[in-house]
């Protein structure tokens, strides 16, 4: 089978960042399934796994195949697998402990796959799930929110709301009824989290504080880091008295805690890979919350996030893909599709 791959780990303008593979074709066991791919998204993740923090090396036992965002078509289920037939059309973000889904046939658990959305091509079902996940999770599990109303009316702030993440994450906080600030720093991102349902746009580039409080807000009920934490001050001044902030980068930050007690306000991690990492016992979580998604989405609750689509999957499109979420520039997704 074909798969996009490495052997070192490079900096994307190396040459053989990315290279063409050809790989055994794979077979399930166990909870596995087999789906032949048909498109991939690119997310952070990718590009630092594939980077190895900036330390170039060898890989030991290449080469590497990565990639966790994924649709396609299942192509055969292993013998304990009941979620899935031969057929189905899925989406998922994967395992990050194993092989990715750069391939063009690929093994995952299918406790953490979705049937995917009937109204959506699997290119622009590619776009969403790890993105899906990581808001889902962070929303619901972490800050307790609930999904279906509950806290209609309460707001968030969603830093870094013009990325994969946060694009998704103002759709799903719209559907639960809350008031969405969303940040973006360029024309192009504000028109674009305003067009995804925010209802409030500030700059996270000037001073959050004055701005949101200049929308009559002393303090807002939640808040999600969806960039990075070197705007943890700006969170803690903002959030409410018993609310909740939630990120999902830069752990290696300093994070004062002294007002965060004094307003006896928590604190969460997200990491969309730790249900599969820890084969946790609700891993089958991930499969309910997008198929509810894909649900929505049929529905009209919700759209997709993709904005750049390459084709095919080969070394040379993926070394682009990365590029251009190294940037730092892109506003939601950049699928790579067809083998």
């Amino acid at each position: 089978m074909k798969a996009v791959g490495f052997e070192e780990y490079l900096p994307i303008e190396a040459p053989n960042a990315f290279l063409d593979l050809e790989m055994a074709k794979p077979v399930p066991e166990g909870q596995d399934i087999l789906v032949a791919v048909k498109a991939v998204a690119i997310n952070p993740v990718d590009t630092k796994v594939r980077a190895n923090r900036g330390v170039p090396a060898k890989v030991e036992n290449g080469p590497r195949v990565i990639g966790y965002d994924a649709s396609g078509v299942v192509e055969a289920v292993g013998p304990d697998a009941t979620l899935f037939k031969v057929g189905d059309t899925v989406w998922y973000a994967g395992d990050i402990t194993r092989s990715g889904c750069n391939a063009e046939f690929h093994l995952v658990d299918e406790r953490i796959v979705g049937h995917a959305p009937k109204s959506l091509s699997l290119v622009e079902a590619a776009a969403l799930p790890l993105t899906t996940i990581t808001a889902y999770e962070a929303f619901f599990d972490r800050l307790g929110i609930d999904r279906d109303g509950a806290n209609k009316g309460q707001s968030i702030l969603i830093i870094g709301a013009g990325g994969g993440v946060g694009s998704i994450g103002i759709q799903l906080a719209k559907h639960a009824g809350l008031t969405v600030i969303a940040t973006a720093s360029r024309p192009e991102t504000e028109a674009w989290v305003k067009a995804l349902g925010a209802d409030h746009v500030v700059n996270h580039r000037e001073d959050m504080v004055a701005q949101v409080r200049a929308l009559g807000m002393q303090f807002v009920d939640h808040i999600a880091i969806f960039n990075d934490m070197r705007h943890w001050d700006t969170a803690v001044e903002l959030i409410r008295p018993q609310g909740g902030i939630v990120s999902i980068d830069d752990t290696n930050l300093p994070m004062p805690m002294d007002v965060m007690k004094m307003k006896s306000a928590s604190f969460h991690w997200e990491f969309m890979f730790a249900r599969a990492m820890h084969q946790t016992p609700d891993m089958i979580e991930q499969h309910k919350l997008l198929t509810w998604v894909a649900g929505e989405i049929d529905r009209g609750a919700m759209r997709t996030t993709l904005d750049e689509v390459l084709t095919p999957i080969n070394a040379a499109n993926m070394r682009e893909a990365h590029r251009l979420v190294e940037t730092g520039r892109a506003k939601g997704k950049v699928v790579v599709e067809g083998f």
